[in-house]
């Protein structure tokens, strides 16, 4: 077997031997500082990424590191309690092999999300955003030899994002009072933040924010057919007029996104009840 497909498949066999069978329906991400929504898991079965076989180490800002199993909304879900980065010096190969984990495991759904920086003019710290498409600066995880495994060589992106789920999370919106935006997110390599030309580069490029994640898990996913639901949580406003003493800070942003994270739970609980 290609060394790829045995690392994927060991780790997604350890992780079913701790599962006595059971398929989570839905897998979620959680980026910076948004790990708040694992809390809301019942029944948990928590698993550390340094115990699965062929996981590498989270070391982000807010990132605890934990694979989490237990009951959402009603349904068996699988929760990424921390990503890997490409800045952390992981190949794509690496960042991505928890999504193709999860979709051994059989889950029929991806919901994604990170904090990001707001290029739009009217994004504020503490908006939600619906991503509806994304732009990707950072290298395509499906380079290299096709996993046959999981999906076709050259995958459509025409639609990366589900329209049902935004639908879906729109309404939600609405019904909870929760304003939301809805844009395209653009993710860089980083891991320094933007200069202020490059935002509004960003800007006149159609970005509506961006950040540093998301997207290669997002087209491993539709790599292997599997509807994706992202949103971003705007943690600083990136709209070019900065005062001469300002500086983006890591931990202001994991503290907006937590600040944040009680919306963005509701609406991924209430979208996960309708699946």
């Amino acid at each position: 077997m290609e060394e790829q497909l045995k690392k994927i498949y060991e780790a997604a066999d350890f992780i079913k031997s701790k599962l006595n069978g059971k398929v989570p329906q839905v897998g979620i991400i959680l980026g910076s500082g948004l790990g708040k929504l694992a809390d809301k898991i019942e029944n948990t079965l928590v698993i550390p990424y340094t115990q699965i076989p062929n996981f590498a180490k989270s070391t982000a800002i807010g990132h605890k590191g934990n694979f989490i199993f237990g009951q959402l909304s009603g349904k068996f879900v699988c929760a990424m309690q921390g990503r890997f980065h490409y800045y952390e010096g992981y190949g794509m190969d690496q960042v991505t092999l928890p999504v193709r984990v999860m979709k051994v495991l059989g889950i029929g759904y991806l919901f994604v999300s990170n904090a990001a920086g707001g290029v739009n003019f009217d994004y504020k710290v503490g908006d939600l955003m619906i991503i509806r498409d994304h732009i990707n600066k950072l290298p395509n995880p499906l380079v290299g030899k096709n996993l046959e495994d999981f999906g076709p060589r050259f995958p459509d992106m025409t639609r990366p994002y589900d329209l049902n789920l935004i639908r879906k999370a729109e309404a939600i919106g609405k019904e909870l009072g929760i304003t939301l935006r809805k844009g395209v997110y653009l993710a860089g390599t980083g891991p320094s933040y933007e200069t202020p030309a490059e935002y509004a580069f960003f800007r006149m490029i159609g970005a509506d924010a961006i950040g540093m994640s998301t997207i290669p898990e997002v087209i491993v996913a539709r790599h292997s057919n599997i509807p994706v639901f992202g949103m971003s949580v705007i943690t600083n406003e990136a709209h070019g007029d900065f005062a001469e003493d300002f500086v983006n800070d890591g931990d202001d942003v994991v503290r907006a996104a937590d600040a944040a994270a009680d919306k963005m739970s509701a609406i991924f609980g209430k979208i996960i009840e309708t699946l």
